[in-house]
């Protein structure tokens, strides 16, 4: 080790991320892996395998097309075939997915879009609870997961929970369109839904749950996305301060700030599409389900 730097453990590292790479390109060549949904990995630049995949080995992982065929792609695009998905700039990112979603939908059956399903309440009414157990019952169904700038609490995994990011991080997120909705929540941290991945499990037929606030339910909303908005609300406000309190995971300070913040939330109930009462979790998971099924009917009727 010479000043701080572990030479072995580099390149350990190295070789791990090498290795993964090459299996993730045998995945994307044996249709195992979906490349708009590597492709919008890379483009968050949490994942160093798909972030740094050169694009011109990226796109000869598509059948039929080789050196010839990928160059003049790239060339057309002003992209060096050398650059690496995750380093494109914001204009050679839209105009490189729009060119990957052509070229890996030819040939193949038009399939219905999934549903969007926003799904929002106050501070401890148990939307993760609900949702949980929605997913039990629905496993198919896709929860997007949230950047944040909030530490991270005890047992969450960044990638699964939250993507949790700095200040600056999330600021360039903002600054280059990679967020569907993001708001300050509580009059502190920020969180933000990435709208790639969104987009392609849409793509791609499934149906998104967001676990969302107010804030970012109505810039949703303002988009004419076509969701289904359901709105998760304690039996009483009783109940919510109980839960809140017996939750244990905020000071006093915070707990105020959040009931605060609460009061305004269930103001605004009337501004979704359903209100679900969660007073036992197995009775508004399977409420939630059953509503997600009629509308995703609706949709395929349309």
């Amino acid at each position: 080790m010479v000043n701080g730097f572990d030479a072995v453990s580099a390149s350990a590292k190295g070789v791990d991320i090498r290795q993964r790479r090459a299996a993730l390109k045998k995945a994307l060549s044996e249709g195992e892996e979906d490349f708009l949904d590597t492709f919008d990995r890379a483009g968050s630049r949490t994942e160093p395998v798909s972030a740094g995949l050169r694009v011109g080995p990226f796109l000869r992982c598509i059948p039929a097309i080789g050196h010839t065929k990928a160059a003049r792609i790239l060339e057309k695009l002003g992209i060096n075939p050398r650059s690496t998905l995750g380093g494109l700039r914001v204009k050679q990112r839209t105009a490189f997915r729009r060119e990957l979603a052509r070229l890996t939908s030819e040939g193949r059956p038009e399939r219905r879009r999934g549903a969007l399903v926003v799904i929002a309440g106050p501070t401890a009414v148990g939307k993760a609870t609900v949702l949980k157990e929605v997913r039990q019952l629905r496993p198919e169904y896709e929860l997007s997961i949230s950047a944040t700038t909030r530490a991270r609490r005890p047992g969450e995994r960044d990638g699964r929970d939250y993507f949790f990011v700095t200040d600056a991080e999330f600021d360039r997120m903002i600054a280059e369109g990679e967020l569907l909705e993001w708001a300050t929540v509580h009059g502190v941290h920020r969180y933000g839904t990435p709208a790639g991945p969104v987009k392609t499990q849409q793509a791609q037929g499934k149906t998104v749950l967001l676990e969302i606030d107010l804030q970012g339910s109505r810039q949703i909303r303002a988009q004419d996305t076509g969701a289904l908005f359901i709105f998760l609300a304690p039996p009483s406000f009783n109940a919510l301060v109980e839960r809140l309190e017996a939750r244990g995971t905020e000071n006093e300070e915070e707990r105020r700030r959040r009931l605060a913040t609460a009061v305004e939330e269930l103001s605004a109930r009337d501004e979704f599409d359903v209100v679900v009462i969660n007073d036992r979790v197995e009775q508004a998971a399977a409420e939630v389900v059953d509503l997600i099924t009629r509308f995703e009917t609706t949709q395929g009727d349309s």
